[in-house]
Order: structure tokens, then C-alpha cells, then sequence
């Protein structure tokens, strides 16, 4: 439950209709605690109270168990919270909304999903805004819907657990970092007033294959109370006790730097494992900062790896005293984070919102929209290899608590929606943290099931294959087809790409719940796709689908679309493949290795076109094809808006700014990209080298880059398409600044011009 720490955020309380004038004094104790976010003392006090005080006010009867249930649902007390609950709406009917849904989310967690259902509903009656009401009423009718693929799956325990809470895990060299409150070593121990566990940090585990083998589910002893008049918390035996003692497996403090006397965790990690983004509460030179309401908000902080010593801890500049942001996670190409707050203009308690990053520099962070976010909380998000995004939501209906899902994006929009991952990766307690490979064939989460050690644990998954073949023949002969390609393909996207094998065999696991479509591709033949469907589920082990080629004097035309910036395949390019003389398209949008097949008809002109928003659209034009051409392979650069390009070999000798002749070369290869794209604006960016003062080096700067410009304006480029600015020294790209002895060669590496797109069409 100690994640829940991490959402202050949500503390925000529908509670002010109660009055705050108790007059006994057991009262007056207990909402003290419960003001100071104090819950366990809180409960304490509540529950005296309760037993003690046989002549209370109803008023008081009624705040008390209010407030009561409120600090058992705040500490993940699911038991005694459904207690609570359940005699307040036995005992008043004019309740609050919110007890209605409080205690239809208690029943849910304690996997009471018909009387859950029924409290949805009154929910539901009770107020229009929400829609979990009606949702969820409709979702409790029948939950197979969440264990279609649960046989799929295998958990296990980790050895790194603790007794206290272990959550929220992360990828990083080979191994894991994650977020513990386990007891820290010293004298003097800092526990959180929230629930009387110690702070988070941040640790870290080296080697994720030792964590892949299954781990022992250590088993709990009697139930015991804790505190109140419930019997469901969880004692340990002696002997689980003794376990707890023992070194855990090769878990370490990750940094003692970045851990600091407050909450540390979640975190996230640039690709080149450089650059950390992580959560902790709001602090300023080691104090402990306040929003004008009183409560301690959290902050993302950046910090660089440099000789192996994390430095330069700084703000992400989007932090606000006033709301929190925390639990980041950079996609796949560092292009952008995701992360969660409760900033104001959201849709819930919590909202998953993306920020764009670019070089080391932050954009405007834009709400992902009501597709990912609900009335509830949506958490801990994960962008895997493929840029499709999990994270945690308690609004969304799942099986009760934080549940698992995932959306496939397509241009930052979740086209498919949102699907629940299932059972057993999702329960009816909490499931958070999650993060697995392309394919979700292992991965990592965190889960307050009853079979962690305590409180929150991390398990790791494995996904068994449920295995598909793919057989390829010639519809002639019968006879198998080597080395075809076959695409998988979803909605008209291309996805993964596989190769027969000598018995014209492909092979891949399908995940339940899909529609698929599978094309074959090979020379001398014409396309040909299948359909196949995993809605209905089957009992064989091994499936299969039979694909039948046609020989064909058609010319099969390839390719794989790169953006042209780092010449990495570009997904989610609509490529088009128009025949100029029947009018007739065909049309495909590219997966994650670019690529793209089609089947073109000799002796007609064809037009190749691909297309993505905020990039240029890039036209291909084919004279007409000879039958005897078997294959036209033709791969297609795209320049997206932001990308910025150095021009090669443009070097200016030293305080000069006129264009050598080698660099005229470069800005003839420019010039040529200017009249293909005719809509497309740049601004040419112009660098000096650090000596000289600054005044000089921008004033120095702008002059190139104005000569830049005249060179493209001579030859026919429009000004107003044109923008020259000068940097000056402010960009040095190799460390060569103000005080360092660098050769000639490298001061000339900072003499350069770039080019950056502005605009395209």
C-alpha cells in the first residue's frame, strides 16, 4: 500500500459535509490523527472511540465511522474498510455518493463482485457525473472476460522481497531498480506518519536472469489484528521472522546520492542508461517544501551519470508546489515521458499526461485524454520497445483495485482503446509497476496479492507460447515455400515479420482476444494474406493457418521507410502504392521495422507515396514496369518537424563567416530538399567555436547563418521560407568551452551550420 504514499495527491477528501465540531474528547483525538494523514493512529482512535462512548451523538456515530472507513481504504485494510462500509449503508440512506463507491471497490478487492455490483449501482443512480457506476455494474455481470489468457501465465516470488513494501520496478543494465521501505540500517529509525513504515528509496538488483527462475511463495501464519475490530491482517510465522533477518539476494542501495531522508522511487531511464528521472516528495536545499494547503506534493528530478557518480540533480521545470507530478517513463526513443499528476484540468484523482524531450530540453506536458484517463486514478505508466504504454488504473474495470493495462498507440492516440492485461497478472487486490519485453513474454510488476511476504512484493512473469504455424505453399504444386515472408499484421498496420523455413513454416505465439491477419511475400508469386481470430478460444497446444501463393509476372515492390534524422525505421507511415493508369491504390502503414511489400502489375506507371503527420510527405514515381523485373526495392527518407540536421563539411575558417567551397556543396544538397519540398520552412542554425567573447561569437554566428540563407535565397528558395539565427558558443558539442586546450581540429568541429525543419506539408 505504500504506493499510495506516493499519490498524496489523491488525499483530497470528500468529506466536508461532516461537521469538524465533536465535542468528546476521543473524538476530537481522533480526527487529529486523521487531519495529520496519521491513519494507523487514526484507526486507533477511531475504533476506541467506537467501543468505548455508548452515549455518542448519531452526528458523531456517523463522522467516526466516515472517517473511519476513509483510513482503512487509505491503508489498503480491504477487510475492515467492506466492515465499515457495510454498516454505514446499513445504518444511513443519505449517504454520500462516494460511500456507495468506496464500498463497492472494497467488495471488489475482496473478490465480492455480485454485491460489489450492486453498490456500483447505487452508485451509480446516486449521481450522473462518474461513470464507473454503470461501467462497472455492466463489467461484474460476467468476469471470464478477465481470465481468457490466464493460463498463459506463471508467477513467482522474488528473493529480493522484503518485509516491508517492494514496488514499482524498472529495467537498468542488465537489472532491476526498484522502490523499498525496508528498515534502514542505523539507530534511529524514520518512519512515515501515514501508516508507520519507513521512507522509500531506491535499490537495486543487478542481474535480472537470477531473479527469472521461480522464487519460494513463502507462507503466512495465523491471522492476527493489527489494530480495529477486523481479523484479516496478516501475522508472520517464527520462522518467516528468522527468514526476514537473512541478507536479501544481491539487493543494494542504488545511489546514496539520490537517496535522500525522504520518499525516493518511482524512476525512469533514458536509453543510453545516462540520465535518471525519478520521483521524491517536494524538497528544497534538504528541507521539506509545502503547498499553501499544507501537504508535502511530489516532484520529478533529473540527474546524469558521470564517472559513475550520479550528479547534477535538478527540477524538471514543469513541477509545481501546488500539485505533484511523479511516476515517469521515457518511450522507447527518449522522444518523450509520461508520467502522472493531479495538475488541475484533469479528468480524476490522477491523470497520465506526456511531455515532449528533445536534446535534454522539456516541452509542454498535454493530458493523454479521456481514452487513458477516467474519474478514477490512472498510475505508474511503462512504454514498452514498441512504444505501446501500460500503466495502473483504478477506473477503468478490472477485477478490483490497481489493475494492469495496456493501450496501442498510434500517434499518441490509444486506437484500440484500453485492454485489461488479465488474470493472473491483474487481481482483485492491487497490480502496479508493470514492465515487460515487446512481446510481454517476461516482465516485472508489483502486487499486494495475499502471496507476497507483506505489504506490496515484486514478482516476475513468464508468458507460455501458445503456439501458431504459419504454412506457406505453392497453390500449384502443393509444395512448401521457403524463405517467404510473412507479415503479421493488426487494423491494417504492419506489425512483426517472420521467414519460412525449409518445410515453409512460421512460427509465433498469439495472444488472446485478437484479430489477426498474416500476408505472404515472395518473389515471383503474388500476395496473398489470411485471416485468423483468437476470440473463441482453443484447446489444441499448436495451432495452425494455411497461406496459398499464385505465380504471378507481377513485380513485387519493397522497402522499409527510415526517417531521414537518424535513419531508423519510421512506424505508424501510411505508404501508398497508386497505379497512374487504372487509378487503383494499395495501401499499408508501417510497423516498427519500416518496412512496407506490394504487388505492382507490369506496363503501368505507379506513384509511391508515404505519409505521417508533422513529417514531409515523400512521392516516388515509377515509369512503367518491364515484365521481367522481378523486384523494385526503393527505401523512403522522411524529415519530420523539430529534426535538426548538421550540414557536413560546412566549416568556416576562423572570424570569418563567407561560404567556403566545400560547404557550398552541403548547401547545394539542402537546396535540392527545399524544391522537393516546396512547403517545407528550415532555420539554419550557425555555431561558433569558444574563443572570442560571447558578444562576438553571436554576433560572429549570425553573420554565417545570414550567409547561409543568401546562398539558398540566390538560388531560388523564397526568404519567407527561411529563418538564420545565431548560437554563438552556447551549443559546443565536444567540451571544447572557455578554459579547455583543444587542437585546431576539434575548435573547427564547433564552427559548423545545421538545419533545422520548422514546418513541412
Amino acid at each position: 500500500m505504500n504506493r499510495f504514499i506516493l499519490i498524496l495527491l489523491i488525499a483530497g477528501m470528500a468529506l466536508g459535509s461532516l461537521t469538524v465540531r465533536a465535542q468528546n474528547a476521543r473524538l476530537r483525538a481522533a480526527n487529529k490523527q486523521f487531519d495529520n494523514l496519521s491513519y494507523v493512529s487514526a484507526v486507533r482512535a477511531y475504533e476506541e472511540f467506537l467501543r468505548a462512548d455508548k452515549k455518542k451523538e448519531p452526528a458523531e456515530t456517523r463522522e467516526a465511522l466516515t472517517k473511519l472507513g476513509y483510513s482503512y481504504r487509505k491503508l489498503q485494510d480491504t477487510r475492515n474498510a467492506e466492515r465499515v462500509y457495510s454498516e454505514l449503508v446499513k445504518q444511513y440512506t443519505d449517504l454520500d455518493s462516494e460511500i456507495y463507491l468506496y464500498y463497492a471497490q472494497s467488495l471488489a478487492q475482496n473478490g465480492k463482485y455480485r454485491e460489489s455490483q450492486k453498490m456500483y449501482s447505487q452508485y451509480g443512480e446516486k449521481q450522473g457525473q462518474d461513470l464507473r457506476g454503470r461501467r462497472y455494474t455492466v463489467s461484474y455481470m460476467d468476469i471470464s472476460r478477465f481470465y481468457q489468457d490466464s493460463s498463459s501465465y506463471r508467477l513467482y516470488s522474488l528473493p529480493i522481497n522484503s518485509r516491508q513494501a517492494d514496488f514499482s520496478p524498472m529495467y537498468y543494465k542488465g537489472g532491476i531498480v526498484f522502490v523499498s521501505a525496508r528498515d534502514e540500517s542505523g539507530v534511529v529509525k524514520r518512519v512515515f506518519n501515514w501508516n508507520q513504515t519507513p521512507f522509500l528509496d531506491m535499490y537495486f538488483h543487478p542481474d535480472t536472469n537470477q531473479l527469472r527462475v521461480p522464487g519460494s511463495e513463502l507462507k503466512r501464519g495465523p491471522s492476527t489484528a493489527i489494530v480495529g475490530g477486523g481479523t484479516d491482517a496478516k501475522g508472520v510465522t517464527a520462522e518467516e521472522a528468522a527468514d526476514a533477518s537473512q541478507p536479501l539476494t544481491k539487493a543494494e542501495i542504488f545511489s546514496r546520492t539520490l537517496n535522500t531522508k525522504y520518499h525516493e522511487g518511482p524512476m525512469t531511464f533514458t536509453r543510453d542508461q545516462n540520465t535518471i528521472v525519478f520521483t521524491r516528495n517536494n524538497t528544497s536545499k534538504g528541507k521539506a517544501g509545502k503547498s499553501s494547503d499544507g501537504v508535502k506534493k511530489l516532484k520529478l528530478y533529473s540527474s546524469v551519470n558521470k564517472g559513475g557518480k550520479w550528479v547534477e540533480i535538478k527540477e524538471v521545470p514543469f513541477n509545481s508546489n501546488e500539485y505533484s507530478v511523479g511516476h515517469p517513463a521515457f518511450a522507447p526513443d527518449d522522444s518523450k515521458m509520461y508520467f502522472v499528476s493531479d495538475m488541475p484540468g484533469g479528468y480524476g484523482g490522477t491523470d497520465l499526461y506526456v511531455v515532449e524531450y528533445t536534446k535534454g530540453q522539456w516541452g509542454t506536458p498535454v493530458n493523454l485524454g479521456k481514452e487513458i484517463n477516467t474519474e478514477g486514478n490512472e498510475m505508474f505508466p511503462f512504454a514498452d520497445e514498441n512504444g505501446n504504454l501500460y500503466f495502473s488504473s483504478d477506473g477503468h474495470e478490472g477485477l478490483g483495485g490497481l489493475d494492469v493495462f495496456y493501450a496501442e498507440l498510434k500517434d499518441g492516440i490509444a486506437y484500440k482503446g484500453v485492454q485489461n492485461a488479465g488474470a493472473p497478472i491483474n487481481s482483485e487486490k492491487d497490480d502496479f509497476g508493470f514492465i515487460t519485453d515487446k512481446y510481454r513474454t517476461s516482465g516485472f510488476f508489483s502486487s499486494n496479492r495475499k502471496k507476497g511476504v507483506s505489504d506490496d512484493d515484486i514478482y516476475s512473469f513468464r508468458r507460455t507460447c501458445k503456439q501458431l504455424n504459419i504454412l506457406v505453399y505453392d497453390a500449384k504444386s502443393g509444395t512448401p515455400i521457403e524463405s517467404a515472408d510473412v507479415r503479421i499484421m493488426r487494423n491494417g498496420a504492419n506489425q512483426d515479420l517472420r521467414i519460412t523455413n525449409v518445410d515453409g513454416r512460421a512460427e509465433i505465439c498469439v495472444e488472446a482476444n485478437t484479430e489477426y491477419e498474416f500476408r505472404a511475400v515472395k518473389e515471383g508469386f503474388a500476395l496473398n494474406s489470411v485471416r485468423f481470430s483468437t476470440l473463441t478460444q482453443s484447446a489444441k497446444p499448436v495451432l495452425s493457418v494455411s497461406i496459398y501463393l499464385e505465380r504471378t509476372e507481377n513485380t513485387l515492390v519493397r522497402g522499409v521507410v527510415k526517417t531521414e534524422v537518424n535513419q531508423k525505421p519510421a512506424t505508424g507511415v501510411k505508404v501508398t502504392l497508386r497505379n497512374e493508369k487504372d487509378k487503383s491504390e494499395q495501401t499499408v502503414t508501417t510497423g516498427p521495422d519500416g518496412g512496407y511489400e506490394f504487388n505492382m502489375k507490369p506496363g503501368a506507371p505507379y506513384t509511391l507515396t508515404a505519409q505521417k503527420d508533422r513529417y514531409a510527405t515523400k512521392k516516388t514515381q515509377y515509369s512503367k514496369v518491364k515484365k521481367k523485373s522481378k523486384v523494385v526495392t526503393d527505401s523512403l527518407g522522411l524529415y519530420g518537424v523539430g529534426d535538426v540536421y548538421q550540414l557536413k563539411n560546412i566549416y568556416y575558417d576562423l572570424n570569418k563567416f563567407f561560404i567556403r567551397a566545400d560547404a557550398a556543396k552541403e548547401l547545394d544538397h539542402v537546396l535540392a530538399i527545399l524544391k522537393e519540398y516546396p512547403q517545407m520552412q528550415i532555420e539554419l542554425r550557425s555555431h561558433t567555436d569558444s574563443r572570442a567573447p560571447d558578444t562576438y561569437n553571436v554576433r560572429l554566428s549570425e553573420n554565417r547563418a545570414r550567409a547561409a540563407l543568401d546562398y539558398l535565397v540566390q538560388r531560388g528558395i523564397e526568404p519567407k521560407r527561411l529563418v538564420a539565427r545565431g548560437y554563438g558558443e552556447s551549443e559546443i558539442i565536444n567540451g571544447c568551452v572557455d578554459g579547455v586546450n583543444c587542437s585546431e581540429d576539434e575548435h573547427q568541429q564547433n564552427r559548423r551550420t545545421e538545419f533545422k525543419i520548422l514546418a513541412v506539408q
